[in-house]
């Protein structure tokens, strides 16, 4: 009888793997409990802190809404249906909660099956504005905070392509980008071209990374000329001004003293090359009526730009109206031609030009690395944080804008990855413009969030930070059993937060906290939305690799599980590496085991329930200290962290070294194909949307700046591909068929399943219909997790 059953199962396994077609299937019933739990509501706060929104999230599409039209232009994905996009997330539901008067209600007035977007909070608090989009069109809503009773403000179609598609002006009045009044009807593709596709370049370097969806043709630049074409339109409930020709643009901003309004404005020629961020744009400044004041930038196609992840456009960047003035315009230029391997005492420069816009314009600092974004305050104080990512470092320093021939005064300079000592974000509170600026106090300190990482994991903390003395003062700071976070501060000055509270056993709830008073006010009782998964073991391990790097995981065992009486558990290692520029970095602790475990679709975790040990974030570090990179010995390094954690869990007697999975996805998915190819510490593998060939990403990958014409060797070594006559371990390739992200083409798991193939490797090919670099459809969830369970089940437990 034990034979006929090993007979029949079997054949089944088989049947099951052939290269029959394969219907969507389901995976076992703890697993499919867990995958379609309901997802849990997001809350959003006014600015006063006392008012908070229950945003119901939608949960998976079908694999028939994936389905509808799409398509895939300058690097977008829209819906031609609607001119909206094509894969994004929305709300199906809001309610109100009044903090004070302790009532909750839901909006009402909304079309049936309404899909929520863009939820805006109006300057006065007083309304949110929203879009709600259907098959056919996206329009504007508003709905009042007092009674919840929601109307639409707008006949007008919105084009949310390239953007939000509205902004409040005041509170009655926004600024819509418009679907084109005489629109005309979408070009229809030719049955023949007219000619071939052409290309051309003059031997000028103009390295690119591997983007997908870029315009491929004459046509597609039609149905990108169409379809991201909008107007400017001034809505106020009653009346409906355009103050725009048709145009696509990028931005449309008003000023904080509404009198101006910041333009960005696309036209050809367009590339075939790069993505619509880089197309020629015209950047001006018009009146709120329309009127045009200034041209400020007239960008031409950005194509050709110096190689390195410093580098940035030789054009003015950046433009932004400054936060703490009426009608302040700033941008950013690079002063080495946006080359970072240029010796120049000064890299950027901010510039600035106030209203009427007629003088010479300011510059208000220059940095000696690229600067990255400005914080304003007030007059006398901005924050200015500049990178350079190379030598992975952050700085943050002050200027005073009224002297801006004062240097800037360097607050901090860290490694980017130092996260023991990552002082926080600072707090902004809201000016006479209603836009966010830097809250500080009487006493010259700011007010900083910080994740709080420490040797004993994460413990976020609020600190202040003196402007002067640049010591810092916690004077609030999560405590186990408990991972806290500051959500929103309602009043920096009276430090009335609110907190988010979850452990190991309780979702993540929300709570008023006056931390001078100490007292505490519970807003939320979110239910366990996974109850499965109650009295499953979290625990954080700690490890070293062989040349002393500290590595940490978070290890998840089944309900009731005991190593004294149950024994050896398979184990499913699941993992994504990442480059340090310092060992001490990299071995810094990560993650906190106080955090509430939701299982996502993405997640390992669901073998938890299947019998296995699960060790989920487990740390891959590449460390390149000094003048050495990273990749330069990826291997060896990807090799000594998947030895030591392998030793650790078999040490610890709670996993069998010979029923052992790893998996990953993205370049979690080309580190378990390496780690197939060069050990034998693994049964099977599981790879999900990867890259495996580094030649096909040739300008550069991940955290890799040199060109494959650079350091063939690394480009060659790094590539499982190169290694397919190796690769003997099982593994399972799993890719989405419209993949979207830059290097992981769907061909990259084709080919190096060809290539396992032809050397007589075990793998199995799956491609997800529809699907892009993350899945999304609940059809293809579904069958990824059944694929997953079965190649477990098969080559491991």
């Amino acid at each position: 009888m034990r034979k006929l059953v090993l007979s029949l199962t079997l054949l089944m396994s088989f049947r099951v793997y052939a290269q029959d077609a394969l219907k969507y299937q389901t995976p076992a019933q703890s697993i499919l409990d867990l995958a379609m739990a309901a997802p849990s509501p997001t809350v959003d706060f006014n600015g006063k802190g006392d008012v908070m929104l229950v945003l119901e999230k939608s949960s998976y599409p079908t694999i028939e809404e994936l389905s509808q039209p799409e398509y895939r232009l300058a690097g977008s994905r829209i819906n031609p249906a609607n001119f909206g996009p094509s894969r994004a997330p929305y709300f199906t539901a809001i309610k109100i909660k009044n903090l004070v008067a302790k009532k909750e209600y839901a909006v009402t007035g909304l079309p049936a099956n309404a899909r929520i977007s863009g939820i805006s909070w109006s300057p006065s608090q007083k309304s949110i504005a929203f879009s709600v989009s259907d098959n056919n069109s996206i329009t504007l809503w508003v709905a009042e905070v007092a009674t919840g009773a929601a109307k639409q403000v707008t006949k007008r179609k919105l084009n949310l392509t390239d953007g939000n598609g509205f902004t409040w002006l005041d509170d009655n009045r926004f600024i819509v980008f418009a679907v084109p009044q005489n629109i005309g009807n979408a070009p229809v593709k030719p049955l023949a071209p007219e000619g071939p596709t052409t290309q051309q370049t003059s031997g000028k370097a103009a390295p690119a990374a591997t983007y997908q969806d870029m315009l491929k043709n004459p046509f597609d630049e039609l149905l990108y000329d169409y379809y991201f074409q909008s107007e400017l339109v001034i809505v106020d409930g009653a009346n409906e001004t355009v103050i725009s020709k048709p145009g696509i643009f990028m931005a449309a901003s008003p000023s904080p003293d509404k009198q101006y309004l910041l333009v960005a404005e696309q036209h050809r020629p367009y590339s075939y090359l790069v993505g619509s961020d880089r197309f020629p744009t015209v950047t001006s400044i018009r009146k709120i009526t329309g009127e045009e004041v200034k041209v400020l930038s007239d960008k031409p196609l950005d194509e050709v730009r110096p190689k390195g992840f410093d580098a940035a456009s030789n054009y003015p960047r950046r433009f932004t109206w400054r936060a703490d003035a009426p009608a302040t315009i700033t941008w950013i230029k690079a002063l080495d031609g946006g080359d970072p391997k240029k010796d120049v005492p000064f890299r950027d420069e901010l510039k600035s030009l106030a209203a009427p816009f007629t003088g010479e314009a300011v510059t208000l600092a220059q940095t000696p690395e690229r600067l990255y974004g400005v914080t304003w305050g007030n007059n006398q104080l901005a924050l200015i944080t500049e990178s350079n990512s190379s030598k992975q470092r952050i700085k943050v320093s002050t200027i005073d804008p009224s002297h801006p021939e004062q240097a800037p005064v360097l607050l901090i300079d860290r490694s980017e990855n130092d996260r023991y000592n990552d002082p926080g974000t600072p707090i902004t509170t809201k000016n006479e413009f209603n836009r966010s600026v830097v809250y500080v106090s009487p006493a010259g300190d700011l007010l900083m969030n910080a994740p709080g990482a420490s040797p004993e994991g994460d413990r976020p903390f609020l600190a202040t930070f003196n402007l002067k003395t640049k010591k810092q003062n916690i004077i609030w700071r999560s405590k186990a059993p408990y991972y806290e976070q500051v959500a929103n501060v309602i009043d920096p000055a009276r430090l009335l937060v609110v907190i988010a509270r979850e452990s190991v056993t309780s979702p993540v709830n929300y709570f008023v906290q006056d931390l001078k008073k100490k007292t505490s006010t519970q807003l939320t009782a979110f239910p366990h939305p996974q109850p499965q998964l109650e009295g499953v073991q979290k625990q954080l391990l700690k490890y070293k690799r062989k040349d002393g790097v500290d590595l940490t995981a978070m290890l998840y065992l089944p309900k009731g599980y005991d190593p004294a009486k149950d024994g050896r558990l398979p184990v499913l290692m699941w993992a994504y590496p990442r480059e340090y520029k310092s060992a001490s970095d990299a071995a810094q602790v990560r993650g906190s085991e106080y955090r509430f475990t939701r299982v996502t679709y993405g997640s390992p975790i669901f073998w938890v329930t299947r019998g296995f040990a699960v060790m989920d974030a487990t740390e891959m570090p590449i460390v390149g200290e000094g003048d050495k990179e990273p990749n330069d010995n990826f291997i060896d390094q990807l090799v000594m962290n998947a030895e030591a954690a392998v030793n650790k869990i078999s040490d610890m007697g709670i996993g069998d070294k010979n029923r052992i999975a790893v998996g990953g996805h993205s370049y979690g998915a080309f580190m378990t194909a390496n780690l197939l190819a060069h050990t034998n510490l693994f049964k099977a593998g599981i790879a999900r949307s990867g890259a495996y060939n580094r030649t096909l990403t040739p300008f550069g990958f991940q955290n890799e700046q040199r060109s494959y014409w650079q350091v063939p060797d690394v480009y060659y070594k790094m590539s499982p591909f190169s290694y397919a006559d190796k690769l003997k371990t099982p593994i399972l390739l799993i890719h989405g068929e419209a993949d979207n992200n830059s290097g992981t083409f769907p061909i990259q798991s084709e080919r190096l399943y060809n290539a396992l193939k032809g050397n007589g490797g075990t793998a199995r090919l799956v491609f997800l219909p529809q699907e892009s670099h993350g899945y999304a459809a609940k059809e293809s969830i579904l069958h990824m997790l059944w694929e997953m369970d079965e190649w477990l089940s098969k080559y491991v437990k």
